[in-house]
């Protein structure tokens, strides 16, 4: 539902157990008020890496102080690399030694590597204790801190341990994006590039048609995408909460991707790394013969109008991206499972319905490469 400079979206995760996502310029400002509405606490455990808590700590601080419980600020080192066990042990026994106990809400205040960890540790404190996202990326805002996944990086595996701990509440202010470099605004871009291809082919032309605002951070633009992202997730979180069929569509771009993402040792941004995982899971697609022809084409159009960018690691091959997924949670007994769109705004399913495909493991190496191949000839005009 819409209100006055706010958008409220109802994410229905399990019967009985729903939440809101409110997107609201300058909500920040609100936190402590919705907090204490949808996750009334004595304790407000806020959790935050460097660079954001530099930024935006003391405004959040203040906000939940005017809740009158107590409220401390946790802080960890930012960077991908410390989604870890070891951050996820130091800030659990920070909690500890404060002496924060089930009476306690953590919040998440950052992006996706916040939301994951700060999830994570609300899932596990005490046996769990509810959580409130406040994203503050693109990325975050459109997809990760929707949706109740939590988790920590492992032996170089992207989310490898975790669980389903969905929040009691996400604030997404648009507002908090004016500090984003541009190059980690436009990543964000391709979680909702991959939702629409997936499934919401009319967003799909709405964000082609809207990239030059997308991509130059306009506040109503991307007010706007945030809303319809949250929207969409919401329906697929709904009808299929931890992941058992539908929403397996959501990793469309992702087994490629975070194998690319751990290849590049992290140099790429996570959007990124979807962005190029897309590109090559359609092209693979199309080769099986899942995909409609010139679906990949369509994805590099948009993409390379949302600012993100094109170019492959020449080094990169098959076999290198193959084993470098091997590890991923989205395998079954031993083999990938690839979600695949069957044309933009449709999901690809199998013969007995299923979401994901499993492709002969010879013949995905040598389609992959082929992919791989055509997907590294950027024509100049989307260079």
């Amino acid at each position: 539902m819409s209100e006055a400079g706010r958008v409220r979206i109802v994410v229905p995760p399990v019967p009985g157990d729903a939440y809101d996502v409110i997107v609201e310029r300058g909500g920040l400002a609100r936190l402590g008020s919705l907090c204490a509405e949808a996750a009334p606490a004595h304790a407000y455990a806020l959790i935050s890496d460097s660079r954001v808590a530099e930024l935006y700590g003391r405004a959040a601080l203040d906000s939940l102080g005017e809740t009158g419980q107590r409220t401390e600020l946790f802080v960890f080192p930012a960077g991908e690399w410390n989604k870890s066990r070891q951050a996820w042990a130091e800030l659990s026994d920070a909690l500890l030694s404060a002496g924060f106990g089930r009476d306690t809400v953590v919040v998440g205040l950052g992006g996706g590597v916040t939301g994951d960890l700060a999830g994570f540790v609300a899932a596990t404190f005490m046996r769990g204790v509810p959580v409130v996202q406040v994203p503050t990326t693109v990325l975050a805002m459109v997809d990760s801190a929707v949706g109740g996944k939590t988790g920590v990086d492992a032996h170089d595996a992207k989310n490898a341990i975790g669980s389903f701990h969905h929040p009691a509440l996400v604030l997404a202010d648009p507002d908090l994006l004016v500090t984003l470099a541009p190059f980690q605004r436009t990543a964000g871009l391709a979680e909702s590039v991959k939702m629409a291809a997936m499934r919401d082919a009319g967003l799909f032309e709405w964000i082609a048609s809207s990239a030059p605002e997308l991509r130059d951070g306009d506040p109503d633009a991307i007010t706007r995408l945030i809303a319809q992202s949250v929207g969409l997730k919401a329906a697929v979180v709904e009808a299929d909460p931890k992941e058992n069929g539908e929403r397996a569509i959501l990793n469309f771009g992702h087994t490629a991707g975070h194998a690319l993402e751990t290849l590049s040792g992290f140099s790429l941004l996570h959007g990124e790394a979807v962005a190029q995982g897309m590109r090559l899971e359609a092209r693979l697609g199309e080769r099986v013969g899942l995909t409609e022809g010139g679906t990949a084409d369509r994805l590099d159009v948009v993409l390379a109008a949302c600012g993100l960018p094109l170019e492959l690691d020449p080094d990169l091959t098959s076999r290198g991206i193959l084993d470098a997924a091997g590890s991923d949670k989205k395998a079954r007994e031993g083999a990938l499972r690839w979600s695949i769109p069957a044309r933009i705004g449709e999901a690809a399913r199998t013969e007995s319905g299923a979401w994901t495909h499993s492709i002969q493991a010879s013949r995905c190496e040598s389609e992959l490469g082929a992919a791989l191949r055509t997907a590294s000839e950027v024509p100049d005009s989307l260079a």
